[in-house]
């Protein structure tokens, strides 16, 4: 299953997503979501497919997120690889004004409409300080992961020969890149609620649930 869950999310939590994309191969889509509110990671998406199918499988997690929380989450997905048109994409189908699609941040939020650019920036100036800042967090012990495949892709990140840090030959590093992600969205975002705010969804037996 491309979700896995450890937790279940409560009221008021505030959670935040971090996404890696894939344009298919042998790339995972992966999105860590990332509670705030707990400094733990409850819920992983995780799957061989391209960016444009886990856009549709996101969509209603997003929304029962918010429908159990009653807080907008945010979501942020790296616009390499398709990603640009994939978020956008997905901030047209929150019709239900459900969740917050991260906006690329220059000296703070970006007030000029024309000026707004969806997503995450993986590149040269942004990789090396996200990689850093999720380490020294995890050196620190300030994020709770049960996820295994996440902690088996830290343990095989390497510093190559040029000084960069990435996923050993054979390894992946789509789960660090995403976690990684979500914690720059931590230093960041801050909760937004909506005055539409419904009853959580019920636990059931027969599906996957947020409650």
């Amino acid at each position: 299953m491309a979700f896995r869950q450890f937790r279940p999310i409560s009221a008021g939590e505030f959670i935040v997503v971090g996404v890696d994309t894939s344009a298919g191969g042998k790339d995972f889509s992966t999105a860590q979501f990332f509670s705030k509110t707990n400094l733990d990671v409850p819920l992983v998406y995780h799957s061989n497919i391209t960016t444009s199918y886990m856009t549709d499988q996101l969509l209603p997690a997003l929304e029962r997120i918010y429908d159990v929380t009653g807080v907008m989450p945010v979501v942020a997905y790296e616009r390499q690889n398709g990603g640009v048109f994939e978020i956008e994409r997905l901030s047209n189908l929150n019709r239900a004004n459900k969740f917050k699609i991260y906006l690329a941040k220059n000296a703070g939020l970006i007030e000029n409409a024309q000026e707004k650019k969806l997503g995450w920036d993986t590149n040269t100036a942004t990789r090396p300080k996200m990689l850093a800042d999720l380490k020294d967090a995890v050196d620190k012990q300030l994020i709770r992961i049960y996820d295994k495949p996440t902690i088996n892709e830290m343990y095989s990140f390497i510093i190559n020969k040029q000084g960069k840090a990435e996923a050993e030959t054979s390894a992946h590093d789509d789960l660090v890149m995403s976690l990684a992600i979500a914690w720059q969205l931590y230093q960041t975002e801050t909760p937004t609620t909506n005055q539409t705010f419904k009853q959580p969804y019920v636990r059931t037996q027969n599906k996957w649930a947020i409650s």
